[in-house]
C-alpha cells in the first residue's frame, strides 16, 4: 500500500510528489499523458518560449536604430517549432530525473474507492489520493473545435503556423497573449471580448493602456463583442481563449460521493474533498489556474496529507503575470478592488518614460502603479504594464508578504541603471489619494 497517489503530474501533481518524497512518503505518480500536465507541454513553457522567438524578432526588426544593420530577415517555422520542442524536452528529462524514488505509471486511472485507484486492470491501494488533473480548454457550443480552422490552445501550440488572418475569441490572458504573439510574426489579429474591456481581471487603467498598444501594432480589438453576430468567413483561423474547465471527467468521482460544483473538486481550507482519504489540487480545483497556484497547493496537500491538516492554504498574496509585449503583472489589491473594499489609499506611479533603463533598451510603453494603505502605509497591492513586468513583480510579492511600508522601501538602495530602480522611484513620486 502507498502512503499517498497523485493522480495527475502537471505541476500540482508533480510537486506534491516532490514534497511527499521528502517527507519519506511511498508516492505512486499517475499519469495517461506526459509528465509536465498542461504548463509543460500545451500552455505555459510552450507559450513563452514562442513570445521569446518573437520578442527577438521584433527586436531584430527595430535593431537598425542602435546601429545594427540587418538584411534578409525572416521567420524560419521549422527551427522555432524545434526550438520550441527541445525546451519541452530538456524540462521534462529534468522532472523525470527529479521523481527517483516515487513509483510513476503512464495509464488512465479511475478512483473505486476513497483509498483505491483502477489502472491497467488492476488495482493499486492507497492511504490517501490526491486528485492533481488540470483543466482543459472550455469549448463553445456555437463554436465547436473542429481542431483545423476552429482551433484551441492546444492545437495553436503543438502545430505553430502563422495564419494569414487570425479571429481570436476572448480577451483574457491566453488570448491576448496569442494576439501579441502571431501580431510580431506578421498575421492580421482581431480579438474579440465579451466583456467592456480586454482582460476582464485587471486593471482597468492596465488593460485600457494594453488596447491602446494593441492598436498602435495594427491589433483590432473589439470589446463588448457577440460572437454570434459575426461573420466567422474571412478568417483563415479562428482560436477559442474563452477559459479553462477542471479535467475530471473519467475518475468516477460521481460514484465516489466527492462533492463537485460546475465540475470543480470542492476542498475544504486544507485542500481535503469531502471524501476524508481524497485531497485535490491545482486547476481541477478551479480556484486559481495559475502553474505557480498549483505548485503550491500540491505542496500544501503533500503536508497535510503528512501531518493531518496543518497547513491551511490560505495564502491570496498571488502574483499574475501576462507575457504579451508590453507585459503585464498584478499583485495584491487592484486600485479598483481597494476601493470597493472602502479602504482609504495611496496610489503611486511611475511612467517608464521616466526609465533610464527602459530609454536605453528602447521600450519606454507603460507604468508602474503601487497601491499602499494610507491607514498605516503598506503596500497592498499594485499592477504593472511595461518592460520586466512579470519579472519585477516578485519584489512586490515578498514586499506585500512581509507587510513592508513604502517608507522603509524608500529607505532601501536599489542598483541603477535598472529596471527594479522604477518600484523605488514610483513611491518617491508624488501620491494620489483615492
Amino acid at each position: 500500500m502507498y502512503d499517498l497517489t497523485i493522480i495527475g503530474a502537471g505541476w500540482a501533481g508533480f510537486n506534491a510528489a516532490l514534497r511527499a518524497k521528502e517527507l519519506g512518503l511511498e508516492v505512486c505518480l499517475i499519469d495517461s499523458h506526459q509528465i509536465g500536465g498542461t504548463c509543460l507541454n500545451y500552455g505555459c513553457i510552450p507559450t513563452k518560449t514562442l513570445i521569446n522567438c518573437a520578442k527577438l524578432f521584433s527586436l531584430a526588426k527595430k535593431s537598425s536604430s542602435f546601429g545594427i544593420e540587418t538584411d534578409n530577415l525572416r521567420v524560419n517555422l521549422d527551427i522555432i517549432q524545434e526550438k520550441k520542442d527541445k525546451v519541452i524536452l530538456q524540462l521534462k528529462q529534468g522532472m523525470q530525473s527529479r521523481l527517483s524514488g516515487i513509483d510513476f505509471i503512464n495509464s488512465r486511472a479511475q478512483i473505486i474507492s476513497s483509498q483505491e485507484v483502477k489502472i491497467d486492470g488492476r488495482i493499486i491501494s492507497s492511504k490517501s489520493i490526491l486528485i492533481a488533473t488540470g483543466s482543459q480548454p472550455l469549448e463553445l457550443a456555437k463554436l465547436k473545435f473542429d481542431r483545423k480552422k476552429i482551433i484551441s490552445s492546444d492545437e495553436a501550440l503543438a502545430h505553430f503556423e502563422i495564419p494569414r488572418s487570425l479571429l481570436i475569441v476572448g480577451g483574457g490572458v491566453i488570448g491576448c497573449e496569442f494576439a501579441s504573439l502571431y501580431s510580431i510574426f506578421g498575421a492580421e489579429v482581431t480579438i474579440v471580448e465579451k466583456m467592456p474591456q480586454l482582460l476582464p481581471a485587471e486593471d482597468g487603467e492596465i488593460a485600457k493602456k494594453l488596447e491602446v498598444v494593441f492598436k498602435k501594432k495594427g491589433i483590432n480589438v473589439v470589446t463588448g463583442a457577440d460572437i454570434s453576430t459575426m461573420d466567422l468567413e474571412p478568417y483563415s483561423k479562428i482560436l477559442v481563449c474563452v477559459g479553462r474547465v477542471p479535467n475530471i471527467m473519467g475518475l468516477g468521482l460521481e460514484n465516489l460521493g466527492v462533492e463537485l460544483e460546475h465540475n470543480q473538486i470542492m476542498v475544504d481550507e486544507y485542500l481535503q474533498s469531502s471524501q476524508g482519504h481524497i485531497y485535490a489540487a491545482g486547476d481541477c480545483t478551479a480556484r486559481m489556474m495559475l502553474a505557480h497556484y498549483a505548485a503550491y497547493q500540491g505542496v500544501t496537500a503533500a503536508e497535510n496529507i503528512f501531518s493531518s491538516r496543518s497547513q491551511k492554504a490560505d495564502n491570496l498574496i498571488v502574483p499574475s503575470c501576462i507575457f504579451t509585449e508590453p507585459q503585464i503583472a498584478s499583485v495584491g489589491l487592484k486600485q479598483e478592488d481597494a476601493l470597493r473594499a472602502g479602504l482609504k489609499i495611496n496610489v503611486h506611479r511611475l511612467d517608464f518614460r521616466a526609465s533610464a533603463m527602459a530609454r536605453i533598451v528602447d521600450e519606454v510603453d507603460g507604468f508602474i502603479k503601487i497601491v499602499a494603505n494610507e491607514e498605516n502605509d503598506r503596500i497592498v497591492g499594485a499592477s504593472i504594464i511595461g518592460p520586466q513586468a512579470t519579472e519585477l513583480i516578485s519584489t512586490l510579492v515578498v514586499a506585500i508578504s512581509a507587510g513592508l511600508t513604502i517608507k522603509q522601501i524608500r529607505g532601501m538602495i536599489f542598483a541603477h541603471p535598472t529596471f527594479s530602480e522604477s518600484l523605488h522611484e514610483a513611491l518617491h513620486r508624488p501620491q494620489a489619494q483615492a
